[in-house]
């Protein structure tokens, strides 16, 4: 089975539309950019109330196993996905708690109604980094400073946690130590 070639893009607009090129691992996206990429599936176009609409609108994406219509999408080619999503998200509210009902067999009342449903299209690609997007910082040590401000805090929460130096390999068992006077043995503890 071949792999799923994904758009190389700057956003999913432009992975619908002209994509730099197509790549199935990360290595192979970032050589041809010429830049770091991150895999993303974002949601493209406008919002459809349909399944059926939103496979007319995008044919030949999408497989269509409709009668009449049978599309089917080779498989390097299947990047883009229809999701159901959520219409609009509902106004927060405080609720308050439930009593149960113990009616009719049932314990709880009746839900609510569910939420307005809409098809969009997802599509998973390669987004390149932006040219003022920062890499990856160093990992930050000791407590901020007693005069940092709003910005150096945002900077240490968005670094990222990484350790000074990778993981050694543990060798020694649970029931195993090493004697100080001789440090290359192991001698079981028990």
């Amino acid at each position: 089975m071949s792999a799923v070639q994904f758009p190389i893009a700057a956003n999913a607009a432009a992975a619908l539309a002209a994509p730099l090129g197509r790549a199935a691992r990360a290595r192979e996206a970032a050589l041809a950019a010429g830049a770091q990429v991150a895999f993303v599936s974002e949601a493209v176009g406008p919002a459809f109330a349909t399944r059926e609409a939103a496979l007319d609108a995008y044919a030949g994406r999408l497989d269509d196993e409709r009668p009449g219509r049978s599309v089917s999408v080779p498989p390097e080619d299947r990047y883009c996905v229809l999701r159901e999503v959520q219409a609009a998200p509902p106004p927060v509210r405080a609720r308050k708690p439930m009593r149960p009902v113990y009616a009719e067999g049932r314990r709880w009342p009746a839900p609510a109604t569910p939420p307005k449903t809409v098809w969009r299209l997802s599509v998973s690609y390669w987004r390149v980094a932006a040219p003022g997007d920062r890499p990856s910082l160093p990992p930050t040590r000791g407590r901020l400073p007693a005069g940092a401000d709003a910005r150096a805090l945002r900077e240490r929460l968005e670094s990222p946690l990484t350790a000074p130096k990778p993981q050694k390999a543990l060798d020694i068992g649970l029931f195993e130590v090493r004697p100080p006077e001789a440090p290359h043995i192991l001698m079981p503890d028990e």
